[in-house]
């Protein structure tokens, strides 16, 4: 008796927790039991080797085609009171995991769980709620104008699931320092890093993380206090920095009405014009800005606002003048309705030449 309970025990525990070796453990005793039943019945046609796996399943699952059934009473018996019961009530056990387990992978990627394994994908650490959102939003409409499609993945501490299970990545950590729980956003294998947290100090410390494991991609980082900017960039001249220009917004409004307006409809791209940016490719001889502002207004009805040249990544020059040089690897910064997907270079520097 005191076996007996022993064993009851144990397969309860086993098959209480539904893992897979307990799954794999009820096949084979369901296999091995129904084919020695039926032997003894003296069912040697659904024996055969090439019926029984095939027999069983249907048998067992209910589909039940009729091709192969029992021919013997005792056959019959064996079918209907232990073949067909325990049949279901291992096909409910294995439907059952599986559901539970393809649940819990999708309750993972919701609640950021799982790693990832992407790479060139736009990476946003940090959030903020709503303005996270509203970001997040701006990246989705930027890069359905893009022929390059990069996945947008989301890093945050915050207690949130994913704000857009449908339309980004999410990966949740407890530091952003963590080689290891970094390493589940793909940090390394990102092309463009966001990084806007609530405490500029965050962002700071992310900032010089992301610095030391991703050297070629593009980092950006948002602050409150523009005092950080200088620091950083310091300390890592990689990082883009973006300092908060509301307040100096409101103060050129004052003295020029609708400047906010104007710098609300030039970031934005729901509506209305829009900044771009585009890159001398490396094979075209030296232009000037007289042909690239004319070529952009006549053909594509742009306007060219200044350029930024890679050996000084922190100087935007603005409003430049028309015979100034243009050359390969300058990236050039213009306004119009759309971004412009397909730019003829070659037009262009043959008009210089």
């Amino acid at each position: 008796m005191y076996v007996l309970n022993r064993v009851r025990k144990v397969f309860s525990r086993v098959f209480s927790e539904m893992r897979w070796y307990s799954i794999v453990l009820a096949l084979l005793f369901y296999g091995f039991t129904s084919w020695g039943l039926l032997n003894l019945a003296g069912e040697h046609d659904l024996l055969d080797s090439g019926n029984f796996v095939y027999w069983l399943v249907v048998t067992g699952s209910t589909v039940g085609y009729g091709d192969l059934s029992p021919s013997t009473e005792l056959g019959k018996y064996i079918v209907s009171f232990y073949v067909i019961p325990l049949g279901l009530s291992i096909f409910a056990m294995v439907l059952g995991r599986i559901a539970t387990w393809v649940s819990m992978q999708w309750q993972k990627g919701v609640k950021g769980l799982k790693p990832l394994s992407t790479e060139n994908h736009v990476l946003v650490i940090g959030w903020n709620g709503q303005r996270t959102i509203q970001l997040l939003n701006l990246l989705l409409k930027e890069r359905a104008e893009t022929d390059y499609q990069p996945d947008i993945v989301l890093c945050a501490k915050a207690d949130i699931d994913n704000p857009m299970p449908d339309k980004i990545e999410f990966v949740k950590v407890s530091s952003f320092n963590s080689n290891a729980e970094m390493d589940r956003a793909c940090v390394a294998q990102a092309s463009v890093i966001v990084m806007d947290n609530e405490e500029d100090d965050v962002t700071m410390t992310t900032a010089l993380y992301c610095s030391k494991r991703n050297q070629d991609g593009h980092l950006i980082a948002y602050f409150k206090d523009e005092s950080l900017v200088e620091l950083l960039q310091t300390h890592c001249p990689n990082v883009e920095c973006t300092p908060s220009l509301a307040v100096e917004m409101l103060a050129k409004s004052a003295f020029d009405p609708g400047s906010s307006l104007l710098q609300y409809d030039l970031l934005t791209v729901q509506d209305g014009q829009a900044q771009f940016s585009i890159e001398v490719p490396k094979e075209l001889p030296s232009l000037r800005v007289e042909d690239v502002f004319l070529a952009l207004k006549r053909k594509y009805d742009a306007t060219f606002i200044g350029f930024l040249p890679p050996e000084r990544p922190a100087t935007v020059n603005l409003n430049p003048q028309l015979d100034e040089p243009l050359k390969p690897g300058y990236k050039l910064f213009y306004i119009a309705q759309q971004r412009i997907k397909q730019f003829d270079w070659q037009a262009l520097s043959a008009t210089s030449a």
